[in-house]
């Protein structure tokens, strides 16, 4: 993932601590060239939201879901 650098939420003294633990949001509705929401929480002192872009493939989305290509290449081979 790459922060969305033209957004004024993501800016570049954003610190990610040891501690602090990122989520990944939307990923439900992943698709070629759209943004996904980054929630990083700093181990209990609050919260900071960042939009980040992938450069996955339609096939490579369709990889994640199954959670592997191989994993895909076994459903479809089974249907």
């Amino acid at each position: 993932l790459r922060c969305d650098w033209s957004s004024d939420v993501c800016s570049s003294d954003l610190l990610i601590g040891e501690r602090d633990r990122i989520s990944v949001m939307g990923l439900d509705d992943l698709t070629p060239g759209s943004p996904v929401r980054v929630v990083i929480d700093h181990d209990g002192a609050g919260s900071s939201e960042i939009t980040a872009c992938h450069t996955m493939s339609a096939d490579q989305v369709g990889w994640f879901r199954a959670g592997s290509a191989l994993n895909l290449i076994r459903q479809r081979t089974a249907s």
